[in-house]
């Protein structure tokens, strides 16, 4: 696969086909994943669009610079923006870089600070996020991590799951876009759960992602 230039303000990818050596003009949606941890799922994401006709993982931002995800985004060749609360929060929140790498979508992945109404306004419909459990339960602030796992466990739900959401100015709040489920046995732990969760996950939401912008 080799790439052209790109049209003047368009996302553009040429892509010449080896069988019929013809170029084909497909658009880019360029994706912005938004990471506080590990990275897990941001690699699930990249894994699957790494060689994507129409979509690229074009920026990580990052609010930790001690976060494994940056070391992905290193080894990726993935440019990537460690942001500051001051100015995500009460500034521009990032805006002007996300618009000089005219990123289109923005997909959250173990982001861990709610995002400003300020960047909602400009992204409307264009952020998802993916949370660990059965929207509209065990969601709002507070709820990441184990501390959805352990709520599930103690109110004895027989299943939980993840859901995929669009984001709004509230916690956990946006439209539901998908939602998997898993049992929750009677002698589960935070632990074992949230290990099918993460399973969930990493099988769903690229596959989601995929099917949301590629319509």
């Amino acid at each position: 696969m080799e790439r052209g230039r790109k049209p003047q303000n368009c996302n553009y990818l040429y892509i010449l086909s080896r069988s019929f050596n013809e170029q084909y003009l497909y658009e880019v949606k360029k994706i912005a994943v938004f990471a506080s941890g590990a990275g897990s799922n941001a690699a699930r994401i990249i894994d699957r669009f790494r060689v994507h006709k129409s979509i690229h993982i074009t920026l990580i931002v990052c609010n930790n610079p001690d976060a494994g995800v940056l070391n992905i985004a290193e080894k990726e060749n993935i440019p990537a923006l460690i942001i500051e609360k001051e100015r995500f929060f009460r500034g521009d929140a990032y805006i002007k870089e996300l618009k000089e790498k005219k990123i289109d979508f923005i997909v959250l992945a173990g982001f861990l600070w709610k995002i400003p109404d300020t960047l909602i306004k400009v992204f409307r419909d264009k952020i998802i996020n993916i949370h660990p459990a059965l929207l509209p339960k065990y969601g709002g602030k507070g709820m990441y991590g184990p501390a959805v796992h352990e709520a599930v466990i103690a109110a004895k739900e027989k299943e939980s799951g993840i859901t995929i959401h669009y984001v709004d100015e509230l916690y956990d709040h946006g439209k539901i876009i998908f939602q998997a489920k898993c049992p929750v046995p009677e002698n589960d732990n935070a632990g074992s759960l949230a290990q099918r969760i993460h399973a969930l996950e990493h099988e769903y939401y690229p596959k989601v992602i995929e099917d949301l912008i590629v319509k």
